[in-house]
């Protein structure tokens, strides 16, 4: 349920499971963790996203009740991604929600088709979010947006998204792999040694 395409230097994995909102399994989450932690030194660039109207629901719900919302496979896809050399996209074709967030947040870039919601009821459902989600939310759209995402519950819209710097750019949904892969090229035409040191500085590492 995790599709993968190769176009030379550009992979594209999609989650595939449109008709349960693209809520992921156990299994679901290896298969991606395991395509991500592949693409190191062979991907120049890497789009995530998701088939359907819903770019994942977060965690299956009768195997996040059996113990997979607190599973480190959460942190091991995200670290995966965030540990990436190349360019990571997320290119969300819906909406955002729950453990989802964290392999979002791991990428570079966000799009969002202007239908998107985003909210990450974890405190609600009597959990702990992952890990890194907290840092990574607040790095990204700043201390008060994650606490309003995460403690006050917060449904944010794709245009609330964008202004609080969630996310990049919304792309109507017909255009937004094309969008993707347009950010991608510059990265896919250039040296890798070059693409990753960028990326580094981007990050503030020496």
């Amino acid at each position: 349920m995790i599709d993968l395409v190769k176009e030379g230097g550009l992979w594209i994995a999609t989650i595939n499971r449109p008709e349960k909102a693209n809520s992921l399994t156990r299994a679901m989450l290896d298969d991606l963790a395991g395509i991500t932690e592949s693409a190191q030194g062979e991907a120049r660039a890497f789009i995530l996203t998701g088939a359907g109207r819903v770019f994942s629901a977060g965690a299956d719900l009768d195997e996040a009740r059996a113990g997979l919302a607190t599973d480190p496979v959460w942190e091991r896809l995200s670290g995966a991604i965030a540990a990436l050399p190349c360019l990571t996209i997320a290119a969300m074709n819906g909406t955002l929600a729950g453990g989802a967030f964290g392999m979002v947040l791991a990428c570079d870039l966000r799009l969002c088709v202007p239908e998107a919601k985003f909210f990450y009821p974890v405190m609600k459902l009597g959990f702990l979010p992952q890990p890194s989600d907290p840092k990574r939310l607040a790095a990204i759209a700043g201390p008060s947006t994650a606490a309003m995402i995460l403690m006050a519950g917060a449904k944010l819209t794709a245009g609330e998204a964008l202004q609080k710097g969630l996310v990049d750019r919304i792309s109507d949904p017909a255009s937004l792999l094309a969008d993707a892969r347009a950010l991608a090229a510059d990265s896919l035409s250039a040296d890798p040694a070059i693409a990753r040191r960028i990326k580094a500085m981007c990050r503030g590492e020496h």
